[in-house]
């Protein structure tokens, strides 16, 4: 069923999918505001808030960081509303608890978001970080590399777009990597965020129109290390105009929590591996991507394997993206 050879060469990259999620960001990641801003981060003020580039007074937080309240059912009271984009004139700040799980409330997820992210392809990395004396790990993701340029990460309305009512459901689009043009189309559920398809920004006899049945759970929330989840779909449509059949099974897991140092800031985060094995015909193709999530910014780096990869931990990125200012 459907022309097996057009999926190797023509269908999206199956490295490119689950890392997609970088576009799950606060609107503080990008909170900046004219003149010398005095913080970039939360932990830059006293009360645990920075919006528009000022400290929030703790008065004004509209939560506290120690005690009473919860967020999603977990440990004290994390946050005062969700950030939006992060321009001027935003109201509502997230507190980060650090509490070692991150609930869906945590990560403010929605369109409009958007930051910048330092971003290169076919990359030397460190994926398994150093090990610190109390078993977590610190990455620092703050060097130099080849090809390093800056790039914009957008979730996007699918209002007035020709694959508006494609994806039943659907609440925001975002580019699925640096290196290409292909989107995802995301629906956000109650604790999840699921991939309903792909599709190329253009209508027209070449277009990429694929979808994911059943959708993919790329985030299911509460996060906490230890925590899997999987996926296996079947997907289907079209690649460049071509109609491609085929599956795409994911294996996701929080195996780490620790420390990344990025050129925007130090968060502590969880890391999100996912195994990615794609199936035409009888031919699989794996793939290893690491996600690291933190509260209130969400994704602020992603590690991507080269194709073939089986190893969770590997020395070399077809793509690397990294937070920064």
């Amino acid at each position: 069923m459907g022309h097996q050879p057009a999926v190797s060469s023509k269908s999206p990259s199956s490295r490119r999918i689950a890392a997609s999620v970088v576009a799950l960001l606060a609107g503080l990641a990008g909170c900046t505001a004219t003149g010398e801003p005095e913080c970039r981060i939360g932990a830059d003020c006293p009360s645990g808030a920075c919006a528009d580039g000022h400290c929030v007074p703790a008065s004004g937080t509209g939560g506290s960081a120690a005690g009473g309240g919860s967020v999603g059912g977990g440990g004290s009271s994390s946050t005062s509303g969700q950030a939006g984009a992060g321009g001027a004139g935003a109201q509502e700040t997230c507190l980060p608890n650090e509490d070692g799980t991150i609930h869906q409330a945590e990560i403010p997820v929605q369109v409009g978001l958007s930051a910048k992210f330092l971003a290169t392809q076919d990359a030397p990395v460190d994926t398994a970080g150093v090990t610190q004396g109390d078993g977590s790990r610190r990455w620092d993701l703050t060097g130099a590399l080849p090809g390093d340029h800056l790039s914009l990460v957008e979730t996007l309305s699918l209002e007035g777009k020709w694959y508006e009512g494609l994806f039943g459901g659907a609440s925001y689009a975002a580019r699925l990597a640096d290196s290409e043009e292909l989107l995802g189309v995301y629906q956000i559920a109650p604790d999840a965020v699921m991939l309903l398809g792909v599709v190329s920004p253009e209508d027209g006899l070449t277009r990429t129109e694929l979808t994911y049945e059943p959708p993919v759970t790329v985030f299911d929330f509460p996060l906490t290390e230890g925590k899997t989840w999987e996926t296996t779909s079947t997907v289907t449509g079209l690649a460049l105009g071509v109609a491609v059949f085929y599956t795409e099974a994911y294996d996701f897991h929080v195996d780490a929590h620790g420390v990344v140092v990025t050129p925007y800031a130090e968060f502590q985060v969880l890391r999100v591996h996912s195994e990615l094995t794609r199936t035409v015909g009888v031919m699989p193709t794996t793939l290893q991507s690491h996600l690291f999530v933190t509260e209130c910014f969400g994704t602020v780096a992603t590690m991507m394997s080269q194709d073939h990869e089986l190893s969770t931990e590997f020395t070399t990125a077809a793509e690397i993206r990294r937070l920064s200012p």
